[in-house]
């Protein structure tokens, strides 16, 4: 099948198997490898992407439903201005360690913050909720996203 669609911003065009995941297609086909495969179940965050600026679990979501739509990884966000607010936030902070569930929770925390202007620190717990870090620990992820939120 044919999957078209903008990916970080560009329009691209790929044949891909019906059943093919979307991480799989970013990673194998584009070389986009800022999200990882963790747990397989849309639990860890580990494979987050936006998808028409929406949150998603890629390692659940069939590459063809991308057909049409604006794909986001971590590689195209860091492509844009604002994006450097966040990562020297995570920086400063010690918010990193190893680096695995970085990006995704890089893109849920850019999800919130391009929703809710001035989101309180219990909805960033709220929204780590759905990405797991088993190294750094969730304080210093909390606090940078509070210092870019300005909350």
């Amino acid at each position: 099948m044919e999957l078209a669609c903008s990916l970080n911003g560009r329009a691209v065009v790929r044949e891909v198997e019906p059943q093919e995941l979307l991480l799989d297609v970013l990673r194998d086909s584009f070389g986009l490898t800022g999200a990882k495969r963790s747990c397989d179940v849309q639990v860890c965050g580990a494979c987050t992407v936006l998808v028409d600026g929406l949150p998603v679990s890629s390692c659940c979501y069939l590459a063809v439903d991308a057909g049409g739509r604006e794909v986001t990884t971590i590689e195209g966000l860091a492509e844009r201005p604002e994006f450097e607010r966040l990562e020297d936030a995570f920086t400063r902070h010690a918010a990193l360690q190893c680096g695995f569930c970085t990006p995704g929770i890089l893109i849920a925390a850019e999800d919130l913050l391009s929703r809710v202007e001035r989101p309180t620190r219990a909805e960033i717990v709220d929204m780590l909720s759905g990405q797991l870090c088993r190294c750094t620990g969730y304080t210093a992820i909390v606090d940078a996203i509070v210092e870019v939120a300005g909350s």
